[in-house]
């Protein structure tokens, strides 16, 4: 499963089981949606939840923005109906929990497409674990239906036994590891939540970090986050203006059969045209979204 270049700054989590949040959603400038069934639901509101996130998924009241499902971990009693109910649904992805080897994605998968789900259908895979961190190539190589890692760092503290500090020193290890094995196969990484809706300060510092180190945007626990979050993963005019200069001065060296190149006093080669031919294209697609 081919994945084209497409906005994921700002993903928004959105409790299953509360009909208003949902339809709240429909407004939202977010680039994708997580309609939850996993934390966000109660244990006896299960099959309601999965009801209504199915039906919603398989609308198209959500325009342009994604639109995912978590589901329930692989061993909880409501998994197996969950992925059955996905499949029909087919909604562009299905986001599992605490995935933690190739054998749980081949398991995932195999049940899917037992199920019948649409070939559009990827699966996202939440690394949560220190040994998901030490098998991260290996779980991102597992299928070409798996396109993208959702970092889950609540609870990769919990279980390093660690504190969320600012700059997450304690947590640089495993979202390095995650970062290297996402890019090493092709994959699409999004960043892990921010806990405190009152510090707007600390996540937009905390969006920064996340871009600066290289993912491709963040998932999110409230609308709030969004605007800081979309404004932080997108490029800025400087950078649009800067990746036109380049490819048009690297363009017209080419064409005078010149080898060296400079913008802005820095010599510009092919890895630099690349950067600045994918930041062009990310802007249009954020453009083209229309979200915000």
């Amino acid at each position: 499963m081919a994945e084209s270049l497409r906005p994921r700054r700002s993903v928004l989590y959105m409790p299953g089981a509360n009909e208003r949040a949902l339809a709240k959603a429909e407004t939202l400038p977010a680039d994708a949606l997580i309609l939850d069934l996993e934390d966000a639901v109660a244990p006896d509101a299960k099959a309601e939840a999965r009801d209504r996130v199915c039906e919603a998924a398989a609308s198209d009241r959500y325009g342009r923005r994604e639109v995912t499902i978590r589901i329930n971990g692989i061993g909880t009693p409501w998994h197996d109906d969950d992925l059955r109910a996905v499949a029909a649904a087919g909604p562009a992805a299905v986001v599992v929990p605490k995935i933690d080897s190739a054998a749980a994605v081949h398991g995932v998968v195999e049940a899917l497409e037992k199920a019948g789900a649409p070939d559009h259908t990827a699966v996202w895979a939440m690394i949560e674990t220190p040994i998901a961190m030490l098998r991260a190539e290996e779980i991102c190589r597992a299928s070409e239906r798996l396109t993208v890692l959702v970092m889950g760092t609540n609870d990769l503290a919990k279980e390093l036994q660690a504190e969320h500090v600012p700059g997450r020193q304690p947590l640089l290890t495993g979202l390095g590891l995650s970062l290297l094995a996402a890019r090493a196969t092709g994959k699409v990484i999004l960043d892990g939540v921010y806990n405190d809706i009152t510090d707007a300060e600390g996540f937009e510092a905390e969006c920064v970090q996340g871009r600066q180190m290289g993912f491709d945007g963040k998932t999110l626990i409230h609308p709030s986050q969004i605007e800081p979050c979309n404004r932080v993963f997108a490029p800025t005019d400087e950078e649009v203006d800067r990746a036109r200069r380049i490819i048009d001065a690297f363009e017209k060296a080419e064409a005078e059969g010149r080898g060296v190149v400079t913008v802005d006093g820095r010599m510009v080669e092919n890895l630099h045209v690349e950067q600045a031919r994918r930041t062009l294209a990310l802007a249009e697609a954020i453009e083209g979204l229309g979200t915000g």
